[in-house]
């Protein structure tokens, strides 16, 4: 037999869905287009679709072919043509229909941290378009990321994998540099998230700046003349923004391990959807994270 409903605060919340006709959803994904970005980005819009059912999830490549990896551009024209069309055939089959308003498309960068060459580039795609359609903030700084970055440490086994200290690590670095790309900007809102993770580490955590000549090296050698002797990079990166092959050479050059980047760890396709929410209005429950303690 069902359950009857719980009266009061105890109910459980009508699970939320995304409101009939609402803009689409367009994830904005830079660097190269390849077969592993794609299957990235495939997997942020799926968590962002099993956050919010019935969303219009699209994937738009800043730096498209249009024949593989559909660029940014045709993604927003598809998606308004696609609305048009919706409309006129209600009208056509009698239907009372009312004519589409507001934003085609909420466009999203996946990106943890600002970037304003690449934010320029997305920007401007956009405005190319010539759809109406609004762009978001980058997903971080947020809390969920400095959870991310934990995970992917305790993955390499970089860190402990809670912050009660039940078990240990040998390997388990003192000093964490986190590395970013997109200029002063980015290192400090990297920074931000960077004072999260130290609370959850007890460790310290200094940002640099992964595309500037030495910058890595500098923050290493100042973590190690305060004490630290492990050092560890966690990239504070979604992993398609940047040549997988710089974070290797820093951590080589400063002796270090490195973490893999955080790819399509769950808190990312719920911050994607948040951004989405949060433009439109809608308030979907918080991304919630507990793997990490």
């Amino acid at each position: 037999m069902p359950r009857p409903r719980q009266p009061g605060r105890h109910r459980r919340p009508e699970p939320l869905a995304a409101p009939e006709g609402a803009p689409a959803l367009v994830l904005a994904v830079p660097g190269s287009p390849s077969a592993a970005t794609r299957a990235l980005a495939e997997e942020v819009v799926s968590i962002a679709r099993s956050e919010l059912p019935g969303l219009d999830a699209r994937i738009g490549y800043v730096d498209g072919d249009d024949a593989e990896f559909p660029t940014l551009q045709s993604v927003l024209a598809r998606a308004a043509e696609e609305r048009t069309a919706r409309y006129e055939q209600a009208v056509a089959a009698g239907v009372e229909a009312k004519e589409p308003e507001g934003p085609v498309a909420v466009v999203v960068p996946l990106l943890a941290g600002p970037d304003g060459a690449l934010l320029r580039v997305i920007r401007q795609a956009v405005m190319d378009s010539r759809v109406a359609a609004e762009l978001t903030d980058v997903l971080g700084p947020h809390p969920l990321l400095a959870e991310a970055l934990h995970v992917r440490l305790s993955e390499a086994g970089l860190a402990r994998a809670d912050r009660a200290r039940l078990f240990t690590v040998a390997t388990a670095a003192d000093g964490i540099i986190l590395a970013s790309v997109g200029g002063e900007e980015a290192v400090q809102a990297a920074g931000i998230t960077g004072m999260l993770l130290a609370a959850r580490l007890a460790v310290p955590v200094m940002a640099a700046a992964l595309d500037e000549d030495g910058a890595i090296t500098a923050v290493a050698d100042q973590l190690r003349s305060s004490g630290s002797q492990q050092l560890a990079l966690a990239p504070y990166l979604i992993g398609p923004e940047i040549d997988p092959t710089l974070v290797a050479e820093a951590a080589q050059e400063t002796g270090c391990a490195a973490a893999e980047a955080l790819g399509a760890y769950p808190a990312i396709g719920k911050l994607a959807l948040s951004k989405y929410t949060a433009a439109l209005g809608i308030a979907p429950p918080q991304p919630q994270g507990a793997q990490v303690h």
